[in-house]
């Protein structure tokens, strides 16, 4: 290898690591969510869990907003067919982060969207309806793990009998753990894994 490549690899390799290293928490949260998941392995080594695709895409890529992610998730055979299409919105107050979270309107016209981005430019972030309450506040526990949850009973929910739900997530480069719960008032579990969340493994970026 001659002198002059020697110094261009160890400029690139330099640089990125100042980059790196001037990235906001959001910013690199934003990068860790984003990606397509599945809980393929742990389906396979434990039958009472299934093989969920997980997609995540940036959308609104607007200055000075936090992050829009559009989430999409569905039974990996049926991945055209989600039985859940969210926006994520992760906004930073006073050093904490949030993930404010939105149904969308007629839903149906957005399935795979995380293939295509742009169909949501035909959707405003005012056309939302914000899940009072369902926010996660997220925190970084080291270099390598944000981990999130749901305040208390807030998140209300009437899936199954429920009357609020509850979300923990752990959130790493390349994968996810999502458990999401629903509990009566007497606080009865009714829906949702029971032994532990959904561990999802990142298979693209």
């Amino acid at each position: 290898m001659n002198k002059n490549l020697s110094l261009l690899l160890l400029f690139i390799f330099i640089t990125t690591a100042v980059l790196a290293q001037n990235k906001s928490d959001i910013e690199i949260l934003s990068e860790w969510m984003s990606g397509s998941f599945n809980s393929e392995e742990q389906s396979l080594n434990d039958s009472s869990y299934y093989n969920i695709s997980l997609e995540m895409t940036r959308i609104w890529n607007q200055p000075n907003d936090g992050y829009w992610l559009y989430v999409e998730q569905a039974v990996a055979d049926t991945k055209d067919k989600p039985y859940r299409q969210r926006i994520y919105h992760l906004v930073e107050e006073n050093g904490i982060i949030k993930s404010i979270i939105y149904s969308i309107p007629d839903e149906k016209d957005f399935v795979g969207g995380w293939k295509n981005p742009s169909v949501f430019k035909s959707l405003k972030p005012a056309q939302l309806k914000i899940r009072e309450g369902c926010e996660v506040v997220i925190n970084r526990k080291d270099e390598n793990i944000f981990i999130g949850s749901t305040v208390d009973d807030n998140c209300v929910s009437n899936l199954r009998g429920a009357t609020y739900a509850t979300t923990k997530v752990v959130i790493t480069k390349n994968s996810m753990i999502s458990w999401d719960q629903g509990f009566t008032d007497k606080g009865e579990q009714v829906w949702g894994a029971v032994k532990g969340g959904y561990v999802f493994k990142k298979v693209i970026n």
